[in-house]
């Protein structure tokens, strides 16, 4: 298995001679070890404050996307196999963790379990092409995003920033409604917080994110295809549309009395979904 770097050759060669100039006491770093961002002009008060882990067994793989990840200026820590990696979980707390599935010792998915019972801190999974039902389990017990080997380096990091770029409060200061209210069913933009009948429900990123799109809009149909494009920032050419069908499925389970008959999220069939405000 190999992560391909793409032809860069017409891009500046400063660019790829920054991805081994990596700041000082970092080169070299192994799992457990950060990888700080790239050496810059950046002032003190500018340092990276999002901290990625990446979990993988293949060094190579696992180097290269942590250094290409410390390009976007975040602390990237790395673990070798999965117990290695429970062990640094449980006593840090990262942003995001890019997550092989396919582990020595502790497994991904176990590993994804850990921490949805635990925290809602954002996954994205490292998956085999043959895997498909390890990926769609996955999208089930919570992870945020995933990418199918082999992958470029790059397309991680792309993903990786969208994912932090909607779990970090993006959507403040867009004018939209802080706060969006349906008598049972609270939606709190700013806290992204969402409460049943008062009682708090814990939703993944991509749920929150997905959840707010529909109810911001009510009664608007939006397709699979626009969803991948407006929650996941990307297609049907990069990505399944059952990624939101599993996000649909997995939101009916958390808010709905009778998940088999919906009242919140109501499928258009041969279109997509909508969303359907309590009636009064």
């Amino acid at each position: 298995m190999t992560v391909s770097f793409e032809d860069r050759s017409d891009e500046p060669a400063t660019e790829l001679e920054t991805i081994t100039k990596l700041a000082p006491g970092s080169v070299g770093a192994r799992p457990g070890g950060p990888y700080a961002a790239p050496m810059s002009s950046v002032a003190p008060s500018d340092a990276p404050s999002t901290t990625v882990l990446v979990v993988d067994d293949e060094p190579m793989v696992r180097e290269v996307v942590a250094r290409y990840i410390a390009l976007d200026g975040h602390e990237v820590h790395e673990a070798a196999d999965g117990d290695e990696a429970l062990r640094w979980l449980d006593q840090h707390r990262p942003d995001l963790v890019v997550l092989d599935v396919m582990l020595p010792g502790t497994d991904g998915l176990t590993i994804l379990r850990w921490l949805r019972d635990t925290s809602d801190i954002p996954v994205i999974l490292l998956t085999a092409c043959a895997e498909e039902v390890d990926r769609l389990l996955g999208l089930e017990l919570g992870a945020d995003d995933y990418v199918v080997k082999p992958f470029s380096a790059r397309e991680v990091a792309a993903r990786v920033r969208t994912v932090l770029r909607r779990t970090q409060g993006s959507d403040r200061g867009s004018g939209a409604p802080t706060t969006l209210d349906f008598g049972a069913l609270r939606i709190d933009v700013p806290s992204r917080t969402v409460t049943v009948d008062g009682a708090e429900v814990a939703l993944t990123a991509k749920e929150f994110d997905l959840l707010a799109l529909l109810a911001a809009s009510p009664r608007r149909v939006y397709s699979r295809n626009q969803l991948l494009e407006l929650v996941w920032d990307s297609s049907s050419d990069y990505q399944d549309p059952a990624t939101v069908t599993v996000h649909v499925g997995r939101l009916r389970q958390k808010l709905e009395v009778d998940p088999e008959h919906p009242r919140w999220i109501a499928t258009v069939w041969g279109v997509g979904y909508r969303f359907e405000p309590e009636a009064s």
